[in-house]
């Protein structure tokens, strides 16, 4: 039996949410006595890199499934899973994962957790940790069946290395899609949201898309992503891949910072998660002072460039 990670592999690099998921499934291994086998479906495979986050053994198809698509995908992890006698399926839950992780457990009639946000508890049989209310809450789920399927949260799991190596066998799966992917548009040259470790957001006290320039130049300073709430994305200031909250994008970074942002409910479910808010506003009434860390009570164009300043 085994544990095996899901690795997604994109523009020559690995994912910094699959490298969490190798480390979480490496350190539940040595509380299970199990081995970790990480599968990667797409592009070239470093073993060493993946050996050294937790994998024993990484299992690479060396079939070319062509552009994501998680019905062929799901169907050839589920391959990929029965053929290694996977107990635990970890798969981050990214844009990818979101998709395939229910798809696999459906293959594998798998129970699923999603939202997952630390360790499995298997003392008294196998219990997980949820995010569940847009992150207003927990809930501890019990799995019962044979394979469970986990779905990680980015940011909740530390990235750990051992001083191992792991074995490398090449397979060939296959599965048909019925989705036809025509074009991939990527962003290139930026922190993906999900994944970055601090945010810096902006919203309609920006007052237009000429003053996004501050929200940039303080991100490259902090080396953090950027994102808007609904209204600027609605209104075309900004694309609508930056918009976090409860119909956007879910993130928890380390630190976000929230420009002219009021706080609405909507916005807060999506960042609530995050382990520091800094809140920046002129209202002190703005509801987002209530959910924030720390708080600014002043005018966006007047604090910006002091913070821009003082983060050289």
């Amino acid at each position: 039996m085994s544990l095996v990670v899901f690795i997604e592999f994109a523009d020559g690099v690995y994912k910094k949410s699959s490298l969490e998921a190798l480390s979480m499934a490496r350190s539940l291994a040595e509380s299970t006595q199990q081995k970790v086998v990480a599968v990667q479906l797409n592009g070239p495979c470093d073993s060493q890199i993946l050996g050294q986050h937790g994998a024993h053994k990484v299992l690479h198809n060396g079939s070319d499934l062509g552009a994501f698509a998680a019905d062929s995908w799901g169907k050839a992890l589920a391959q990929m899973c029965q053929e290694t006698q996977a107990e635990v399926v970890i798969i981050s839950n990214t844009y990818s994962g979101k998709s395939l992780a229910p798809r696999v457990a459906h293959e594998l009639k798998a129970d699923m957790a999603s939202q997952v946000v630390s360790m499995p508890e298997t003392s008294n049989g196998f219990r997980v940790k949820r995010s569940v209310f847009s992150g207003k809450a927990f809930a501890w789920v019990q799995l019962t069946s044979p394979i469970k399927v986990l779905a990680l949260t980015p940011n909740s799991f530390p990235i750990q290395t051992w001083n191992e190596s792991a074995s490398l066998e090449t397979t060939q799966v296959s599965a048909s899609s019925t989705i036809q992917v025509e074009s991939v548009q990527k962003v290139s040259g930026k922190i993906p949201l999900t994944e970055a470790e601090i945010v810096v957001s902006g919203g309609r006290g920006m007052k237009g898309p000429e003053h996004w320039g501050m929200i940039e130049t303080l991100a490259n300073q902090l080396g953090a992503a950027t994102a808007c709430s609904k209204p600027v994305s609605d209104m075309g200031w900004r694309p609508h891949s930056e918009h976090v909250g409860q119909t956007g994008i879910t993130i928890k970074p380390n630190l976000y910072i929230a420009v002219g942002i009021s706080g609405a409910i909507q916005h807060l479910a999506g960042v609530s998660s995050s382990k520091v808010i800094v809140a920046i506003n002129k209202d002190p009434e703005a509801p987002f002072f209530k959910a924030a860390d720390y708080g600014i009570v002043g005018d966006a164009f007047e604090v910006l460039p002091q913070l821009i300043e003082a983060s050289k």
